[in-house]
């Protein structure tokens, strides 16, 4: 045929129609994709890089044009073409509306398709340089927004991610530090390249080391084996270290010689392994007020943070709540009623008054807890209370960003009748880390 590979979606729920285009596009040297739903449609879209969308608008449970109506909005540079036995001019013109390219009427001739592929294809290649030249990003891997603070994120991962500087992220909890890492990664050349995340805080201290570093057999009690780390692992790809300033001096000072001389010493190792990758480290805490006090290296310091990204806090980027707001509802209406939800003006009003001390990471708890409990419509009363009845203060009674967090701990504390466990794994924090949000807060 002679067009360059492309990543091709078809949906449809008649599997003969599957098979005879998957024929033809193999053929012509397409890679595949197919899906006999909007669910599945959805999930490839979410997993994968697509180059065409091929869909039929009569589907069971959600129909095509929601289908047509989601990919618009998500991803703006995707071509479509509606393929269907059942044209009509309202179809068309709907679909249309939708950003189809082509509209093809079944029965078709192999001719047919593969004329509308080559005219589709082509007439988008031209649309694509414009909007790349025009446009800017709203989505970015698993992250969207179209704020001002988001832009600028969006643009240093643009010019970080096909080189391997070492990143430091900084920002608090629920921002999504790892999804930038994430996205630094896969959206360069070390895609399809080792990914490892490692929650600092998560693995006790004693552990962290061997974890991090490796171990040879003998190194140490129950080392009965030779044993690669994380860093091994992650050989040649990523290796995203969050909450940094819980490593411990001694896992700071191999981090240091890593960064120094690209080499790893295992423990109980006497000859180091080279090692290339990048290292993207990430804290919600202020490393230069441990320095001050001694527990964090000033030499690690300046090493981590060649280039620094700040994640902005949620309540700095309120014009991003109906985005984020629609992507969760999109996540969650799939994955517990298999349908689409919308949500009333005077709901997202609510949403978008909260200051939301837990950034994103509350805000899709609130989405997902909304879902559950509503029926086709997310509306003020599928609303934690919280939220429906906050007060406006005045300003000069506005709380600090620190009190704000401590009384949102307090409220998952009493929610959890003060039970340590529960309450980390709501806020999605370690047991260590809300001790230490706890000591100036001992209630």
């Amino acid at each position: 045929m002679g067009l360059r590979t492309e990543n091709i979606l078809i949906v449809d729920d008649d599997y003969h129609v599957l098979e005879l285009l998957q024929r033809h596009l193999q053929a012509w040297n397409f890679h595949v994709f197919k899906a006999i739903s909007v669910k599945e449609a959805v999930s490839i879209l979410k997993d994968s890089t697509i180059d065409l969308l091929i869909t039929d608008l009569k589907l069971p449970e959600v129909d095509g044009f929601e289908l047509l109506k989601f990919t618009t909005e998500h991803y703006p540079l995707l071509p479509k073409l509606v393929i269907t036995g059942f044209p009509s001019v309202q179809d068309s013109l709907k679909a249309i509306k939708e950003g189809v390219v082509e509209y093809l009427t079944k029965p078709f001739t192999k001719e047919e398709l593969k004329n509308i592929l080559e005219k589709t294809l082509r007439n988008q290649a031209h649309k694509t340089t414009q909007a790349v030249e025009d446009k800017p990003l709203i989505k970015m891997g698993e992250m969207i927004g179209d704020s001002a603070e988001m832009q600028t994120v969006f643009q240093i991962i643009e010019r970080l991610k096909n080189n391997k500087a070492t990143v430091f992220i900084r920002g608090e909890s629920g921002t999504g530090k790892e999804l930038v890492a994430r996205a630094i990664h896969y959206q360069g050349n070390l895609a399809n390249k080792p990914f490892i995340a490692v929650n600092c805080g998560g693995i006790p201290e004693n552990l962290l080391e061997s974890e991090l570093f490796g171990y040879v057999k003998g190194a140490f009690t129950g080392a009965d084996k030779n044993k690669d780390g994380f860093f091994q692992a992650a050989n040649g790809g990523t290796i995203f270290l969050d909450e940094i300033g819980n490593a411990p001096m001694a896992v700071q000072l191999r981090l240091l010689r890593v960064l120094q001389e690209k080499k790893v010493l295992k423990l109980g190792a006497q000859k180091e392994e080279d090692i290339d990758l990048r290292v993207i480290t990430a804290t919600n805490g202020q490393l230069e007020e441990m320095i001050q006090k001694g527990s964090f290296r000033e030499d690690l310091y300046y090493r981590l943070t060649v280039v620094e990204i700040k994640t902005p806090p949620l309540r700095n980027r309120k014009s991003d709540i109906p985005l984020l707001v629609e992507k969760f509802l999109l996540k969650y209406g799939l994955e517990f009623q298999d349908k689409f939800k919308g949500i009333s003006p005077k709901a997202l009003e609510i949403l978008q008054r909260h200051n939301w001390p837990g950034n994103i990471r509350e805000l899709e708890n609130v989405i997902q807890r909304a879902v559950i409990l509503s029926d086709k419509m997310v509306d003020v009363d599928n609303l934690p209370d919280e939220l429906k009845y906050s007060i406006d203060f005045p300003k000069e009674k506005l709380m600090t960003l620190k009190e704000m967090e401590k009384q949102y701990i307090q409220k998952v504390l009493n929610h959890t009748q003060n039970n340590k466990t529960k309450a980390a794994s709501i806020l999605n924090i370690d047991r260590k880390t809300l001790r230490e949000k706890l000591k100036d807060n001992p209630e």
